[in-house]
């Protein structure tokens, strides 16, 4: 399957029952810009378009089955029962057999179907996601970052330079689509920015890859691939198709989903985010390059958005273009800095307050009895069994 014309012929045969090994019911078809997933019921088969757009290449049959396996390895650290298997599917594009006899025509990721309506995204737009859902969010990924691989100092991921690569990558992809003259200035003054913030911070990149910052991450952290299954938070679809785009910075796994809260109106669970990630980790040194890669996320996230538009003849991802472009100017602007200092008795409420507010306002709460444990190796809610005049 080599072209997207054979390509439309195989889904159309796919979306027959006939197709699969198992029972199904209707069979109906959900596509982004680059696969398509078809439910069945029971499963979900995940089929990778061939196209190349530079950061992914899925143009022959081998890359799309080698990918496919990386899907499945890279995904169930996160949702072990979500992925079973890769499954060839045989036979011709006209006549296709999921699991079948003979050579493979092309590969899917088999994974549980998991109910319609509850993505956070889905949930986001219905003003249903709630401090409950970021708080188990927040939980998974810490602990999740706390047990990937840390990138190799001899690696090439990481690096000051190959930061830089793909932010800039941004601009060759949407500059040429932009036919808006604001949009195109306002495209001009980010690159700008961009160019300016690195060479400011390139040091501390290069510094944060050797202390073991960069990380075998998700890479793809937004909403939309973050699902509830019994009530409990599932992370799925990361990144496989390009180790660069997944052995990251940290700090840039958890821009890309504060900038989709921002993006869905979500301020005051962004910054709750945020901020119990970083009292679980103490990564307060990340923050030094944060709007650097809330504007690298936006711009990824813009960037998608208008390849939606083109393959899709869709004026709505027109209008996230937008939104996004809003986003990533939002950051490359210096706001005000304020110190605000809360005193008082033990167990007055000052982190319960002083959390209320940072979320309100949009600041960073750092608690001084969280820190005081972590500088002795306790866990921010480990009990330290200090009595009076005795431990910490």
């Amino acid at each position: 399957m080599e072209s997207n014309n054979i390509g439309f012929t195989l889904i159309r045969a796919l979306s027959e029952a006939g197709a699969y090994p198992h029972e199904v019911g209707a069979v109906s078809l959900v596509e982004t810009h680059i696969s398509w997933v078809l439910l069945t019921g029971i499963y979900a088969y995940k089929i990778k378009k061939p196209v190349n757009f530079g950061f992914l290449d899925f143009s022959t049959l081998e890359k799309r089955r080698f990918f496919c396996h990386e899907e499945l390895r890279l995904n169930r650290r996160l949702a072990e029962d979500l992925y079973i298997d890769v499954t060839p599917i045989t036979g011709t594009p006209e006549r296709p057999k999921i699991g079948g006899a003979g050579e493979a025509i092309e590969y899917a990721v088999k994974m549980m179907q998991f109910p319609a309506g509850y993505t956070l995204s889905e949930r986001a737009e219905c003003g249903q996601l709630n401090s409950g859902d970021i708080d188990q969010i927040t939980a998974i990924i810490a602990d999740f970052h706390a047990a990937v691989d840390k990138a190799d100092a001899q690696s090439p991921y990481g690096t000051s330079a190959c930061i830089r690569r793909w932010f800039v990558e941004n601009f060759d992809h949407i500059g040429p689509l932009l036919v808006d003259q604001q949009h195109k200035q306002q495209l001009q003054a980010i690159k700008r920015w961009g160019a300016e913030e690195w060479h400011n911070k390139a040091g501390l990149m290069e510094l944060r890859k050797r202390q073991g910052y960069v990380r075998e991450c998700h890479g793809d952290l937004h909403l939309s691939n973050m699902t509830l299954i019994d009530g409990k938070v599932t992370l799925f679809d990361c990144i496989e198709f390009n180790p660069m785009l997944r052995w990251i910075d940290v700090i840039s796994e958890i821009a890309f989903l504060v900038i989709d809260l921002l993006h869905f109106g979500y301020e005051r669970l962004a910054f709750r985010l945020l901020n119990h990630y970083l009292q679980r980790t103490g990564d307060y040194q990340g923050l030094t390059l944060l709007r650097y890669y809330l504007v690298y996320r936006a711009l990824v996230c813009a960037k998608v958005s208008l390849l939606r538009s083109m393959q899709q003849a869709d004026n709505q991802e027109c209008i996230k273009y937008a939104e996004f472009a809003h986003l990533a100017e939002r950051y490359t602007q210096d706001g005000q800095v304020a110190l605000i200092i809360t005193h008082g008795y033990a167990g007055s409420g000052k982190s319960t307050v002083s959390g209320q507010l940072a979320e309100k306002i949009g600041a960073i709460q750092i608690r001084s009895d969280i820190e005081r444990k972590r500088l002795f190796g306790y866990r921010a809610q480990e009990s330290t069994c200090s009595g009076l005049a005795s431990g910490l």
